[in-house]
């Protein structure tokens, strides 16, 4: 199984931040990458539409209001790789009221790819979604 976290700082409180991420179905509030998320399942899985129509389907395997966190398993996408699940976690910045560090981390299984390639994918898929997080935050 390979894995990769990204973290950033962004300019903005940890309950300002979750506020905007911390929905499970809020993608295209603050990911361009995604413009469409349809709620299912009682909100417990979101189908998102990419800007070229691809489809990845998501389901919630775990949530914590309270530590600002969640967790989700792809079901379908058009990646490279199996066993998918990742997390989104906001943490506080000690002695910083105005920033929130948040950590985008996945652990997957590489097919039809390697690891050092599902790796790569994975890390600058996370990194550009916490600049996109960062500007949207910034604005």
């Amino acid at each position: 199984m390979a894995s990769t976290s990204v973290s950033r700082i962004v300019p903005a409180s940890p309950d300002k931040v979750w506020n905007l991420i911390g929905g499970f179905d809020s993608l295209p509030d603050w990911l361009p990458y995604i413009p469409e998320s349809t709620a299912l399942e009682g909100g417990r899985v979101r189908r998102l539409r990419n800007p070229e129509g691809g489809i990845i389907t998501e389901r919630l395997v775990a949530f914590n209001e309270a530590e600002r966190h969640y967790s989700y398993a792809i079901l379908e996408a058009p990646f490279p790789v199996n066993g998918y699940v990742s997390t989104i976690r906001v943490h506080a910045v000690p002695g910083q009221e105005n920033a929130a560090e948040v950590q985008w981390s996945g652990r997957f299984n590489p097919d039809g790819a390697t690891a050092d390639e599902a790796v790569a994918l994975f890390t600058a898929i996370y990194r550009d979604g916490l600049g996109a997080l960062h500007t949207t935050l910034a604005a």
